[in-house]
This record gives structure tokens, sequence and C-alpha cells, in this order.
């Protein structure tokens, strides 16, 4: 990567309060909103090699703000140890001959992601074969996320069809996306793009993302969420499509 000018750091500094203010509200959306916007300037693989370090930071805080940190290991270590695989197996995948198809899939993933919450599509998955779908989930979601830099899709439906309470659900996520970047930081050192460049704007990025999760805490409580979530999602639609239509545009 270039040494980063003013304006991108400037935006980098935007979008990143902005997937923070969201991640504060919501307990999700940090790489999901900031990926997928960067992306619209950047390959996403860039755009991950700026915010994986904010992202996993961020990912521990929420990941240690509750008491249910042994029971949710218990029920999804067989999710983290798939979608760990899925990463590790994909690695290549961003920087390989498939790599111009990244912004594309990444595209269509958010635009199933909000047709799924703006749907109230809902899954049921018994206790009793948490561990079996789990695994096969986070495998899929490994080698689209090692693709993507995303792991919502399809992550995000089977922690909701798991039947958490919604403090458990806030802090399983954390958990599993501390988890999940984690493996693909290892993925980006491997392949030698964690390097000197990224410092500056990864550093602007973390300073954003607390700032935007301190206020996005601040506002939960005054703000509906719900209605909140909607208008979230109504946006990650937007974006997918543009994303989608963009790529095909350009490979065209």
């Amino acid at each position: 990567m270039p040494e980063p000018s003013l304006s991108f750091l400037l935006l980098v500094g935007a979008v990143l309060v902005l997937a923070g203010f969201v991640k504060g509200l919501l307990g999700l959306g940090l790489p999901t909103v900031a990926i997928g916007v960067l992306a619209t300037r950047i390959s996403p693989l860039q755009a991950l090699t700026i915010i994986i370090v904010p992202a996993i930071v961020t990912n521990i805080w929420q990941t240690f703000a509750g008491p249910y940190l042994g029971d949710i290991v218990k029920r999804l270590w067989p999710l983290m140890a798939g979608v760990c695989v899925g990463i590790w197996f994909g690695a290549g995948l961003m920087t390989g001959i498939y790599a111009q198809y990244g912004t594309l899939l990444l595209g269509v993933l958010l635009v199933s992601y909000a047709a799924i919450g703006l749907g109230n599509v809902r899954f049921h998955v018994a206790r009793a074969r948490e561990h079996v779908v789990g695994g096969g989930i986070g495998l899929i979601t490994g080698f689209v996320s090692a693709f993507t830099g995303v792991q919502v899709i399809p992550s995000m439906p089977f922690l909701q069809a798991i039947g958490m309470e919604k403090d458990e659900l806030v802090q399983a996520l954390g958990v599993f996306f501390t988890v999940s970047t984690v493996a693909l930081s290892y993925n980006l050192n491997h392949a030698g793009l964690l390097t000197r460049a990224t410092v500056l704007p990864a550093t602007v990025a973390m300073a954003a993302a607390f700032a935007g999760m301190f206020v996005g805490q601040l506002v939960r409580a005054r703000l509906d969420a719900d209605a909140f979530r909607r208008w979230f999602l109504v946006g990650i639609l937007l974006l997918g499509l543009y994303l989608v239509g963009s790529t095909i545009a350009r490979l065209a």
C-alpha cells in the first residue's frame, strides 16, 4: 500500500467513526461497515489490512463485557474452530487469481445479510445439534471471510438461531469475531501485508473506532435500536448493490 494521503486518512477516520458507532449501538458491524464502505475506494484486502487491528481490539473489549464467556466457549467452540480452519485453508483467496472478484462477493454478501435482516428471516437450531451445525457454518464462514474479510454470513443467522439471550448474544459476537479476526490477521501477516505503510491508517482507524463506539454506547439507551437497525440494514443493502453493480461494470 502506498503512503496514505491526508484525504484518505480523513476518509478512514470518518468511516471508522461510523463503523464504531454502529458496533457500540448494536454490538456488531465494524468490519462489515468499514470494509464495505472502504471497498468503494480500495480493494477489500487493503481495507482489511487497515481495520484488522481495530476490529481485534474492539472485539476483545466486547468479549469480556459480560458474565457468559464460559458458556459461550462451550457452545461455540466448533463454530470458532471451523472458522479458523476455513480462514487458514482459504489463505491466498484475497491475493490470488480470484482476488478481482472479492468486491463482487462482498457486495453479494452485504445484500444477502441485509435481505435476511429486513425480511425478519429466522432459523432455529436445536441445542443438541449446535456443535455439528456450528462446525459446518464456521467452515463456510471461514472461506467467505478469507475471500472478503467479512464474517457475518452465514455465522450471524446461526448465532441468532441458537436462542441466546440478547446480552449473551452480544458477548458471543465479541468472542466469535475476536477469534475470526485473529485468524485473518495470521493470513495477512503470513502474506507480508501488514507493513509499515498500514501503521498510520490503522492508528487513525483505531482511534476513530473507539470514538465511534463510545458515542454509540452513550446513545444506546436514548435511541430506538430496532429502528436504527432497520435503517442500518437498508444502508448495507444499498451499499451491497452499489458494490455489485460497480464491480460488474468494471469487469465487463
